[in-house]
């Protein structure tokens, strides 16, 4: 099924190309044109993600994302700005209101997609996904269910959710700054030192059946999840 995405962009020669280009990567794509516009658009059934323009008229993007993050229905609904400014202080403004990332004009059409589907990716519960499994270490996202040589484990919601995003990235070495991005996400103010709390719960939770060992500090890089010793 397509993911429905709401194109806030007041200029029509923008916002058409934005529409065509995600149209034939299989977005059912809704358009606005101001703010009150895109405030009536923003009703059921939700978009999935909202493309959003810094400038508008009746109102800036910035007031509209922070408006959609109070309210209860539409504050999960992930949002990427779309702006011609680049200054590193509208940025995290553009973060701080509650925006998922951050596409600076111009960009190509390529970039915009990728851009989009890593935040779906990001942001989207993990429910529909097949169990992983690694050396007998077994996460299974609908039960959410972590077992080993089947036996159960606890873990904590932010155990869980790292331990997912490892098993899928395997392999990979990423950063403190790269593992908040995707596991907490990046309009969540966490300090760095909060990753080494998680990782030292989460290699407690595994141990003892052998799989402790899997997730790797790379000293001076960050962490790596890996069944090779």
């Amino acid at each position: 099924m397509s993911k429905k995405i709401l194109v806030v962009e007041d200029e029509a020669p923008i916002r058409d190309m934005i529409k065509f280009v995600l149209e034939q990567s299989d977005f059912d794509v809704t358009e606005a044109e101001d703010f009150d516009v895109a405030l009536e658009a923003v009703v059921e059934p939700y978009p999935e993600i909202i493309l959003l323009d810094w400038m508008l008229p009746g109102g800036s993007g910035i007031q509209l994302a922070k408006k959609l993050k109070q309210h209860e229905h539409t504050k999960d609904i992930p949002i990427i700005m779309l702006t011609a400014r680049g200054e590193e202080e509208d940025k995290v403004r553009g973060l701080d209101a509650g925006a998922d990332d951050y596409i600076t004009k111009p960009f190509s059409p390529k970039e915009l997609v990728a851009r989009i589907k890593a935040v779906l990716r990001r942001t989207s519960p993990t429910s529909n996904e097949e169990p992983i499994s690694f050396s007998g270490l077994i996460l299974d996202p609908v039960s959410h269910r972590v077992t080993s040589h089947g036996n159960a484990l606890k873990l904590g919601p932010t155990e869980f959710k790292l331990l997912h995003f490892f098993m899928t990235h395997s392999e990979r070495v990423y950063s403190r700054e790269q593992l908040l991005d995707n596991v907490w996400g990046t309009n969540v103010y966490v300090e760095d030192r909060t990753v080494d709390v998680h990782i030292r719960r989460l290699r407690k939770a595994i141990s003892g059946h052998g799989h402790e060992n899997m997730i790797q500090t790379v000293r001076g890089s960050g962490y790596r999840f890996s069944a090779k010793q």
